[in-house]
């Protein structure tokens, strides 16, 4: 089953708030095997959400709409899912009983515009809402279905898991589930990654897709099946697949962070870190810090000014130097320029060196990116917490 939500709001297009219910929904979706092909987002106006629905019904089996179900002049769904289905608004005299009749247990004089909310398409089955007022509706049209849910999410999250998913699920004839699982990839660029796993990113169930960020890589395994035990077993056989191709670029998977996984290597192999900064400007040695670990494993930390040898070699004479100096078991020294105007996009896109010393042995790269820009601190931080991991996995 092919679904798309519609989110109905003008408060969502000005970015006066977040749309947390199209993130939701998708999440539920995926837990009951339903295919999210589209989300859509559209303002308060009549015309506009009628061309949204229109659209969504040429390609979804199952249309979701959030929002404009309420009392007001610009609640305007209800009218808009009747004109796109071609029927009319009629009265339901049980909704509107129940709406009464909600007013009456709050203590509340029912205003004359909550009758609009009893209001649906003809046709329509209603779903009476025990939370709100806000009545749900579901038109079915040529084996098509709206579903049509109010904004307010504790409302929404209320029907959909009573009574819109189980309705769902029968509809899909039984149980299904969508299951994703993230490997992450740092130091090494979108297009290398997919240059290594092209073939497995034709794969249509179960899926592989990338998903960059500044100095990493997302590796999503998106796979469909009857059972959470069928479903995993193709995701494993295919992070088999995509770890045989990456090996040690893939330093961790769901949600782990760089310096997450390498606060807890050090932490494993009880070492002691020291670290000197230019461009990075204390960010890396406050990445470990705020770790469980950080107290543990952040021996020294410094910022270096005044640094004018941009060199691998002076990097890895400060890295070995500190460490002596500090009696760390790892040091790193992050050198780079710390002018302002660098920016990892424009022509001048400056320069950072990463030298990483152990009692073993010293690495160290150049990098053709540098600055103070808050991009280019994301990116030099992450390569230089991957040499980190680099040596405390050997």
């Amino acid at each position: 089953m092919r679904a798309e939500t519609i989110s109905i709001g003008t408060e969502l297009l000005l970015g006066e708030i977040t749309d947390t219910n199209a993130v939701w929904i998708a999440q539920r979706l995926a837990e009951i095997g339903v295919d999210l092909y589209f989300r859509t987002t559209v303002g308060d106006n009549v015309g506009r959400i009628v061309d949204a629905i229109t659209h969504a019904l040429t390609r979804a089996d199952v249309i979701i709409t959030t929002g404009g179900l309420g009392p007001t002049v610009d609640d305007m769904t209800r009218e808009a899912v009747a004109r796109a289905t071609n029927r009319e608004l009629v009265l339901d005299e049980t909704l509107l009983a129940q709406i009464h009749d909600r007013f009456s247990r709050w203590g509340t004089p029912m205003s004359e515009n909550n009758v609009r909310q009893a209001y649906v398409p003809r046709g329509a089955t209603p779903i009476e809402n025990p939370v709100g007022t806000a009545p749900v509706f579901i038109v079915e049209i040529d084996d098509h279905y709206v579903i049509s849910l109010p904004g307010v999410p504790r409302e929404m999250k209320h029907l959909m898991e009573t009574r819109i998913l189980p309705w769902l699920r029968e509809k899909t004839g039984g149980e299904q589930i969508i299951l994703s699982k993230t490997l992450r990839t740092c130091a090494i660029g979108e297009s290398l990654v997919d240059a290594k796993i092209t073939d497995l990113e034709t794969s249509t169930n179960p899926t592989v897709g990338l998903l960059a960020h500044p100095g990493q890589t997302d590796v999503r395994v998106t796979a469909k099946a009857k059972t959470r035990a069928e479903a995993e077993a193709l995701i494993r056989e295919m992070e088999a697949k995509v770890r045989a191709r990456l090996g040690d670029w893939i330093y961790g998977e769901g949600e782990e962070t760089v310096p997450e996984v390498v606060a807890r290597l050090l932490a494993a192999r009880n070492w002691r870190i020291a670290i000197a900064e230019t461009n990075t400007a204390g960010k890396i040695a406050e990445a470990l810090r705020e770790r469980p670990e950080g107290t543990r494993i952040l021996k020294s930390a410094m910022l270096l000014d005044n640094v004018t040898e941009l060199t691998e070699e002076n990097a890895a004479t400060i890295a070995r130097q500190f460490r002596a100096m500090t009696g760390a078991d790892i040091a790193l020294a992050v050198l780079g320029t710390t002018g302002s105007a660098q920016d990892m996009y424009g022509e001048d896109t400056g320069q950072s060196v990463i030298a990483v010393a152990t009692a073993q042995e010293t690495a160290h790269g150049a990098h053709t990116i540098g600055g103070i820009q808050e991009q280019a601190q994301a990116w030099v931080t992450t390569r230089a917490l991957d040499l980190v991991r680099r040596a405390a996995i050997k």
